[in-house]
């Protein structure tokens, strides 16, 4: 296993597990307080760090950057966060409510193509097709043992959509800040938005319960800090499409967690849907393409039929294609291939251009 490879694994499941964390910590919350007056808590805590954060490195972020992270905030944070929040409170499982958001993949495939430029194989749809069969058995497994009502569900599935419309947004904008940055703005919005809601709301309290701020911790820490930060990271490390797939290992693992925190059983169709799941993330990962530390296209590989080469624009010398190939297209334009697999690149990495 190569170093990058080992990386690229590593993060992917420190993903899953503080993603995990992120239900856990609102199932423990939610006990307490409503959800958006936990969320203000969370945030207005990530705030003052993300602060002091930013003071410390002084970025220079672009008025474009800053817009683009303050949208993002609002869709992947402020509404999703808040949707999903909402449906624990009112009592969805956190395993179920994981569950919703893991369909995420599906809804990124459908747009990755035409809109992001990330190229989804046949073997990738068939194993999100296999996923979503995979989250289906435990939805049906949740729903049998009399979990909320069908009608609820179309409160995270809310959420979902904004976490869509988040991961799009930042992969069609490509910001230029590095992930500690871009997660320290999004954390000073997302603070100022929930305490603002919760306020004008009249859902903003001071919960006198010792228990309340140890699920805030927990969210900070391992949630914001962890699960946030990953999902950064591993933009930067694949495209869309993959990384979101590793969402599918999320509701098993949430249901692990919500099994020996608060007793919540698992079904028999539950362990099942989990198995499913986990082979459907290995089949879309599966041979998946090494990018450039940079994240761009591999270098020199092999472009269909012409057998020419697609050169990263840092490849090294010894990596470069002959002088006579190069001149060969230079005087037939007309036999110079597009990219079928256009660079992907993540957040916090600058355009090349700019």
């Amino acid at each position: 296993m190569t170093k990058r490879k080992a990386v690229t694994l590593a993060v992917g499941t420190g993903f899953v597990v503080f993603w995990s964390c992120g239900f856990i910590g609102a199932r423990w919350g939610t006990e307490y307080t409503n959800a958006f007056d936990l969320l203000a808590w969370r945030f207005l805590l990530a705030g003052a760090i993300s602060a002091v954060v930013l003071a410390i490195r002084r970025p220079r972020i672009s008025r474009r950057d800053l817009i683009t992270q303050l949208w993002i905030a609002v869709l992947t944070q402020f509404v999703y966060l808040g949707l999903i929040f909402t449906g624990i409170e009112h009592g969805i499982s956190a395993g179920v409510t994981a569950l919703i958001g893991s369909l995420q993949p599906i809804l990124i495939a459908t747009v990755a193509g035409p809109l992001l430029g990330e190229r989804v194989s046949p073997r990738q749809w068939l194993g999100l097709v296999i996923g979503v069969g995979g989250v289906a058995l435990v939805v049906a497994d949740d729903i049998g043992a009399g979990h909320g009502s069908l009608l609820l569900f179309l409160v995270p599935f809310g959420g979902l959509l904004g976490m869509v419309a988040g991961t799009c947004l930042d992969r069609y904008r490509k910001p230029s800040l590095t992930s500690l940055d871009a997660l320290a703005v999004q954390s000073l919005v997302s603070a100022f938005l929930f305490t603002a809601f919760a306020a004008a709301t009249q859902q903003l309290s001071v919960p006198r319960e010792p228990g309340f701020y140890g699920a805030v911790l927990w969210l900070v820490l391992l949630a914001t800090g962890g699960g946030w930060g990953l999902y950064l990271v591993n933009l930067k490390l694949s495209g869309a499409t993959r990384i979101s797939s590793l969402l599918y290992l999320v509701p098993p693992t949430t249901m692990v967690f919500a099994f020996l925190l608060f007793h919540e059983t698992i079904g028999g169709l539950a362990v099942v849907g989990m198995l499913v799941c986990a082979a459907a993330v290995l089949l879309i990962r599966l041979g998946q393409q090494v990018l450039c530390g940079d994240g761009g296209t591999s270098v020199a590989e092999r472009a269909g039929k012409s057998r020419l080469a697609r050169v990263h624009r840092g490849a090294t010398r010894g990596e470069q294609p002959d002088r006579a190939a190069v001149a060969a297209r230079r005087r037939n334009p007309a036999h110079v291939l597009r990219d079928p697999c256009p660079t992907v690149r993540g957040a916090g990495q600058p355009v090349a251009d700019e």
